[in-house]
């Protein structure tokens, strides 16, 4: 899993979980550092990213649309699943980039874990970034503002969205009261909590797509 994403609006909380199909957006391939570097902090990349890689599509309605090559989502898994066992004290969280046919892993500096990787990777494209925290770190954090959002809501402060980021960066908060936020739920957690807030609208209920009309 690469961090949960939670809307909340009238006593309803609607999960939004952080797909890997492709929907983050990376970081431009400018800024790509140098190939199997050492690594052990600091941003670096497989030997694979040295080879030009072009974009595979499917047409959808006619649309050609971006898609995983088979090798660079096997790899992605390989990576997530042992991410989330055997080194869940380094990552943080993982992306697609389906444009340059690379993903990019965000992990808590670790030479183990490094070295993981670039078993994983094979022959395909992982760009290795720096994470603050640990998606495990993170999930604590989630956990606990959930649990009390019946404590904010009486408070009020209107929290619309908490989700772990996917960049280990920390616990983003949506709220409608971003002022009061900012002080209050860190008085409440301890300054060190890793809390991101954000302005966001009030949750709009949609309209019932299979409601039937009504005939005069």
């Amino acid at each position: 899993m690469y961090g949960a994403r939670f809307r909340i609006g009238c006593l309803l909380v609607l999960a939004a979980v952080l797909v890997i199909g492709g929907c983050a957006e990376s970081a431009d391939s400018s800024d790509q550092p140098a190939a199997d570097a050492p690594g052990l902090t600091g941003g670096w990349s497989t030997a694979g990213c040295e080879f030009l890689r072009l974009p595979e599509h499917m047409a959808v309605a006619g649309v050609p649309m971006p898609v995983t090559p088979a090798d660079l989502q096997g790899a992605m898994d390989r990576i997530e699943k042992a991410g989330q066992t055997e080194f869940a004290g380094s990552f943080a969280g993982l992306e697609v980039d389906q444009e340059n046919a690379r993903a990019i892993v965000h992990r808590v500096p670790s030479a183990e874990f490094d070295n993981f990787i670039r078993r994983a990777a094979e022959d395909t494209c992982i760009v290795v970034r720096d994470a603050a925290h640990t998606a495990t770190d993170l999930a604590v954090w989630h956990d606990r503002v959930l649990a009390d959002l019946d404590f904010w809501t009486h408070s009020g402060v209107r929290i619309v969205s908490v989700g772990a980021r996917h960049d280990g960066a920390g616990v983003e908060i949506g709220t409608q009261d971003l002022d009061r936020a900012r002080t209050e739920l860190p008085a409440r957690y301890g300054p060190e909590a890793p809390l991101l807030f954000v302005q966001e609208a009030p949750v709009r209920p949609l309209a019932n797509p299979t409601a039937t009309p009504r005939l005069n």
